[in-house]
């Protein structure tokens, strides 16, 4: 479990989608459990975001836990209720997927399109990872946008990490090459790669994270490699079909979800699970620098449906 500082905060930022989901779970309170029940509920889940897939999963769930006589009178009080929808969500959700960072270095590819947060995110990663005392390195092979280099190198310098760069317009390849070496001639713990944000439209973009790919792996022969796409929890059921797009280019290890803080549809991270069968691997609200922790399914069901 998450220490109570860092479930404060999960809580916190679950607070819309929770407060939405409550409001409409208290009228379910002493029904009858009949299809009316049923429909209610579903219409509880979808507007949570879990997504149909995974609403329909959920309430089939409980659907077999009442024709079994699990869920009867459990649903007649509010305690009931959260307890019966979050052991099936938890079950959705699955066990907790910690990033896999032995043996050394391991390579990290950040996808996500632009907006998502790809940027912070290595930044807070990068951070985090070296308060954990290992040695980072950050190859910055989005050469394409202008700037990109440059605010990744603010993020870099907050973390105290060091960035690997060439000038705008390089070849990300290149980029990724050179600090491949890097990490391995300094010994480095982690090397994380960004990447070009404008890829679910660009089929050439797409065709260049697979180039990286395969220069990372070539490089970093039998590391661990994670291909973790940054979602904004703020775009719902849009983020899914970025992550669709994304699987289709490179296999993704697991996703990360920002600013859960700034919506009522906390529920995307049960749809990513069970749709997806991706992992979400670490989650953030906010700016700060510690406003990234490992994603935990236990206390992500506890913060929504308390």
């Amino acid at each position: 479990m998450a220490g109570s500082g860092w479930f404060g905060r999960f809580r916190e930022g679950l607070a819309k989608t929770r407060q939405a989901l409550a409001a409409q779970l208290d009228g379910l309170l002493g029904r009858e459990i009949d299809e009316s029940f049923y429909d209610d509920l579903e219409e509880a889940l979808l507007a949570a975001d879990l997504g149909v897939q995974a609403t329909e999963t959920v309430v089939a769930r409980l659907r077999a836990r009442a024709r079994s006589g699990e869920l009867g009178a459990a649903v007649r009080t509010p305690e009931g209720l959260r307890q019966a929808l979050a052991e099936v969500v938890l079950a959705a959700l699955g066990e907790p997927a910690p990033l896999r960072l032995e043996p050394p270095p391991a390579g990290i590819v950040v996808l996500g399109v632009n907006g998502a947060g790809k940027t912070t995110t290595i930044g807070k990663l990068a951070h985090r990872l070296r308060a954990d005392g290992r040695r980072v390195i950050v190859a910055a092979a989005d050469t394409f946008r202008a700037a990109a280099i440059d605010q990744l190198a603010v993020w870099t310098d907050r973390a105290g990490v060091e960035l690997v760069r060439h000038a705008e317009g390089s070849d990300p390849a290149a980029v990724v090459y050179d600090a491949a070496q890097a990490a391995r001639a300094r010994h480095a713990d982690v090397l994380i790669v960004d990447t070009a944000g404008r890829l679910h439209t660009k089929t050439n973009l797409l065709e260049e994270l697979k180039k990286l790919d395969r220069v990372l792996r070539r490089e970093l022969p039998g590391a661990p490699i994670e291909s973790l796409l940054v979602l904004d929890a703020t775009t719902g059921q849009n983020g899914i079909a970025q992550a669709r797009q994304f699987a289709a280019t490179l296999p993704l290890t697991g996703v990360v979800l920002t600013k859960l803080d700034g919506t009522a549809r906390g529920g995307i991270a049960v749809a990513i699970a069970d749709e997806l069968k991706l992992p979400v691997r670490l989650v953030g609200f906010g700016e700060g620098m510690d406003d990234l922790q490992p994603f935990d399914p236990k206390a992500f069901v506890e913060a929504l449906l308390a």
